[in-house]
């Protein structure tokens, strides 16, 4: 099976588990914003875009959407360099959307558990996951579902605090930890 195969095939199971959320395989997001000349002192923007394998999108009321989870997909192993590379390109959509969560998950993977590769290349991602076969367990299939939630959660209250943060009726806090969790 072909990674974007795997891709598609988890996108279509995870439109049936998130009907509120857009899901979507191969999607080009924004990274970054160049300014390439100014047109009376109003800047001129270029947008340079990565393609995503999965996204899951809210839409809004208007019918325009909000990325909120990027997923990179990989099947049976992952090199270094493609650990650095991934974490990278995490850290440049976050630059450009401060409120997306990122991960990877690598299907396939038999017995062997996360490469500590993962670890210690993949700083910018929020989850790390893997599953023995390109098709889940029961479970796996559950853990996937509850870490995305969360992540989605994660997702709308930091961009909650981010853009409400100057507001009268705003959220008064006064404290902020980002737990690990490892199973």
């Amino acid at each position: 099976m072909r990674e974007t195969d795997w891709a598609n095939s988890i996108s279509e199971q995870l439109t049936e588990a998130f009907p509120k959320y857009r899901i979507d395989t191969g999607i080009r997001l924004t990274y970054a914003h160049e300014i390439r000349e100014y047109t009376s002192e109003q800047p001129c923007y270029q947008q340079m875009k990565y393609e995503t394998d999965l996204l899951i999108q809210e839409e809004t009321r208007s019918g325009d959407w909000i990325p909120r989870v990027v997923i990179e997909t990989k099947l049976r192993r992952i090199s270094s360099h493609a650990a650095i590379t991934y974490s990278q390109k995490a850290a440049s959509h976050k630059q450009v959307h401060p409120y997306l969560r990122y991960g990877i998950f690598i299907g396939d993977r038999g017995i062997f558990p996360l490469p500590g590769r993962l670890f210690r290349h993949g700083a910018h991602f929020d989850f790390m996951l893997s599953w023995k076969s390109h098709k889940s367990s029961a479970e796996e299939w559950k853990e996937l579902v509850r870490i995305l939630r969360h992540e989605i959660k994660a997702s709308k209250t930091l961009e909650k605090l981010l853009y409400e943060s100057r507001k009268k009726n705003r959220d008064h806090l006064f404290s902020f930890h980002k737990p690990l969790r490892i199973k």
